[in-house]
């Protein structure tokens, strides 16, 4: 059995890219560590995670194309402890946010165990471009995209 495309579409022109980036939020479906993604300005956002018991040398954020990629990774210092129970587990993870086009971080920091990252959307603009219509000696017809470029 196939699997449906969600862009499978015709009129959908040059966006199986999309497809692809959501098969891999999908594989991202982890809860640990756990995240708020707030909207804190028009055009600002921050994710917060919930990174206790991690140091700011234990964490790295990278931009990889337009995903966002926190890793953790805690040194083990339990040599030479005797632990009569242990719950707190010093576990690695990986966390991923794919951005749209554009998106930039404007910094991130670490308090009270809890990373903060934020994000500035860039303002969309609106394009508008005119295509002049050519004929061919032979009747066919020939699409010319026009130099300029309107802007509104």
């Amino acid at each position: 059995m196939s699997r449906q495309s969600l862009f499978g579409s015709p009129l959908f022109l040059g966006f199986d890219h999309l497809e692809q980036m959501l098969d891999r939020v999908g594989k991202n479906a982890e809860g640990y560590p756990p995240y708020n993604i707030e909207q804190i300005g028009e055009s600002r956002l921050r994710i917060t995670l919930a990174v206790a018991g991690f140091a700011m040398d234990d964490l790295q954020i990278t931009q990889e194309d337009n995903q966002l990629v926190i890793r953790g990774r805690q040194k083990d210092d339990a040599e030479g402890r005797v632990f009569l129970h242990r719950g707190i587990a010093a576990r690695q993870f990986q966390r991923a946010f794919v951005m749209a086009e554009g998106m930039e971080v404007e910094g991130a920091w670490l308090d009270n165990g809890l990373l903060h990252i934020e994000l500035k959307r860039p303002q969309p603009e609106s394009r508008v471009k005119t295509i002049r219509i050519g004929a061919r000696g032979n009747g066919a017809t020939t699409a010319i995209v026009d130099a300029r470029t309107d802007r509104s």
